[in-house]
């Protein structure tokens, strides 16, 4: 089965729901100007209280090579998630687990890329989904993100085996994650 991302979390109640609902990934919106960006001093909380057995992933987006090294050298993220027009030559400059992103457009360059995994979305933090027959043959594991639901996540599974599926304004409500959409979709990913 699928190994699941909750992504965007902001809040201590947040931490508290993983952490009783034990996806296998959470993530921090590290660069700022995005709606669910969160400071410095945010995501050290956060991670003070978040599971070890969570893996913590710090996303940005077109960022510094010297802001993501900070959260890496403070222990604050276990892996980075790339998801803006960074290049080869960036990610290789990287000392961690990343995860690179690429909407539908730029699927023809995931060759040009060594990095531990691809993230397919349609698109940054649009929340809609794609035509996942796009998606390029590859051996390298993926994560799978964009408008992905508890109705949608076992189809995706069955016809695209992705490594991770990748979810965020799914599991929210008014935006703000909710207990009950996180622990619906871990339920249904178990099946």
């Amino acid at each position: 089965m699928a190994k699941i991302k909750i992504c965007g979390l902001r809040r201590d109640e947040d931490i508290a729901y993983v952490n009783e609902l034990k996806p296998d990934y959470i993530g921090f919106i590290l660069t700022s100007g995005f709606r669910r960006s969160i400071d410095f001093d945010t995501a050290k909380h956060l991670k003070s209280l978040l599971s070890p057995n969570i893996t913590a992933v710090g996303v940005f987006v077109n960022d510094s090579l010297e802001n993501i090294n900070r959260f890496l050298d403070e222990k604050i993220i276990d892996a980075v998630q790339l998801h803006g027009d960074e290049g080869p030559n960036f990610c290789r400059k990287i000392n961690s687990t990343v995860i690179k992103y690429f909407k539908p457009d730029d699927f023809d360059k995931i060759d040009n890329y060594d990095v531990d995994y691809y993230l397919f979305d349609s698109g940054t933090g649009t929340g809609n989904t794609f035509d996942w027959s796009k998606i390029p043959k590859t051996d390298k594991p993926f994560f799978l993100a964009g408008g992905l639901n508890k109705d949608n996540i076992p189809i995706a599974v069955k016809s695209i085996n992705p490594y991770c599926i990748d979810l965020s304004s799914s599991v929210e409500t008014d935006g703000a994650k909710d207990y009950n959409k996180i622990k619906e979709i871990m339920e249904c990913t178990e099946k």
